[in-house]
């Protein structure tokens, strides 16, 4: 899928006075004295500041944070036209930006030119990149697997030398591997936390229009059709519910999960079901009264809204999956297109399985689905992916991207990496 659509507010937009900073967490800075940030340069034995490729615009929002970030980094920011990806890929070759130590993509909108971060990119990646931090809670768009092991392929014939010379040489092997190797392997920190709250709020809004019919609602009374208006007051009365008492299954309960359930708990008396791949602490449910589902059957069976948090991965609702759906059940998507047979999704609104649906995010963005089109403006509420997209989210993602880079440069740990699991260490 391509980058989402939800893209900072442009240049010539003016900021209103006392915008608040981001709600991201704020850690207190990393060291940033000249032995905390500091690298090897490729020659000899002189420590340099570490260099970070920033690929997009410039900073907009976080100036004071910039200010300790440039000067504890030396950064480097290809132009416009070096970002389009057969040149990118051709600097890369070239070393053009030497050997940079991180990549630090700010906003959405920009520093995407160069199209997925696939084995031909990320193989082009000098050895001394150890962080690559980006705005955005989705990852689609990088292999993050790959960039956990570098995804650099040892010949066959190479890496059984190196097992023999392990075995009979290990006292050799171990002296050089310490003394030579570093970590193996990038960290990738996405900026999901930043756009939580954002989401959270938007989804407690698609959730509504799910119960209340708002898409229909909202129509009728602008169709200048006075039978229009009084269809609408009559019949979407009788079919809408208040949101108090119906079972929400949440798919996936991380930080935007966590604050829809303690919204739609506390705010609307809503019984919070969850499923996810591990649970979470019973101290964390207890707040807003979770119940954990071992299966995604189950929790779709128990469920008469369903609300996709997920990150991206493989399908979630399937032909298989919409078939345990409460005959009238309702969906709602905040998390990706991709992870939605859409195909599936319009034959269920048709044969009434699925009664309304608000979708976020799209398969095939900027394009929606046709067949979902047909359902607008009546049972589905289809908007933009711009659930993340204010102002105080593009500048928690700036500021995350920094603080997560800094942290980790600094011999820290990342703030919000999503690829440890792949990582390959010394």
């Amino acid at each position: 899928m391509a980058d989402p659509t939800n893209t900072p507010m442009p240049p010539s937009t003016p900021i209103p006075s006392g915008t608040p900073r981001s709600t991201s967490p704020a850690p207190p800075l990393p060291d940033l004295a000249p032995n905390g940030l500091t690298s090897y340069s490729h020659s000899s034995a002189p420590l340099v500041k570490p260099r970070v490729l920033h690929i997009g615009d410039p900073v907009k929002y976080n100036f004071e944070t910039y200010a300790s970030f440039s000067t504890a980094c030396d950064i480097v920011r290809p132009s416009t036209p070096e970002r389009a990806r057969p040149e990118f890929v051709k600097a890369l070759k070239e070393e053009r930006w030497g050997r940079f130590d991180a990549i630090f993509r700010p906003f959405w909108g920009t520093g995407g030119e160069m199209g997925q971060w696939d084995a031909e990119l990320i193989g082009l990646l000098p050895e001394s990149v150890k962080v690559f931090a980006s705005a955005g809670a989705g990852f689609d768009w990088a292999d993050t697997k790959l960039l956990g092991s570098r995804g650099k392929k040892m010949p066959i014939p190479l890496a059984l030398a190196l097992v023999y010379f392990y075995y009979y040489f290990h006292s050799l092997y171990s002296i050089f591997i310490n003394k030579h190797s570093t970590e193996k392997g990038i960290i990738y920190c996405n900026s999901g936390l930043a756009a939580a709250e954002a989401v959270a709020d938007f989804g407690v809004a698609m959730i509504i229009s799910t119960f209340r019919h708002l898409p229909w609602c909202m129509t009728a009374a602008t169709s200048s059709s006075g039978p229009a208006f009084k269809d609408c007051h009559i019949r979407a009365t009788a079919i809408s519910r208040n949101l108090r008492g119906h079972v929400l299954g949440i798919i996936g309960l991380g930080n935007i999960g966590q604050q829809l359930a303690s919204r739609l708990r506390h705010g609307f008396g809503m019984e919070i079901h969850y499923h996810d791949v591990v649970r979470k602490p019973v101290s964390l449910e207890r707040t807003f009264d979770a119940t954990f589902h071992e299966t995604l059957e189950s929790l779709v069976r128990a469920s008469d809204c369903i609300v996709l948090c997920t990150p991206s991965g493989p399908k979630v609702i399937t032909r298989e999956s919409l078939a345990w759906f409460k005959k009238g059940a309702r969906f709602v998507n905040v998390a990706r297109g991709s992870l939605v047979d859409e195909e599936a999704l319009a034959d269920a609104l048709e044969d009434g399985t699925v009664s309304t649906v608000a979708l976020d995010v799209h398969a095939e963005e900027p394009h929606v689905h046709p067949r979902l089109l047909k359902f607008a403006g009546d049972r589905a509420m289809l908007t933009c992916h711009n659930a993340g997209g204010t102002v105080d989210t593009h500048k928690g993602f700036e500021e995350l991207s920094m603080r997560n880079i800094m942290a980790v440069l600094a011999g820290g740990e990342a703030i919000t990496p999503v690829n440890m699991q792949y990582l390959v260490r010394k």
